[in-house]
């Protein structure tokens, strides 16, 4: 985070690791609330 501002090269690489180009599966997306719960209860 604190090179970020200079040099974006390693955010960039971890959004991009966590992207998917399968927008309409739907297992994919129950799986995604599944963790969105999963980190909130953490």
């Amino acid at each position: 985070m604190r090179k970020s501002p200079v040099d974006t090269s390693d955010i960039f690489s971890l959004i991009m690791g966590a992207l998917t180009d399968q927008i309409n599966d739907r297992e994919l997306f129950m799986k995604g609330i599944d963790y969105s719960y999963y980190y909130e209860e953490a």
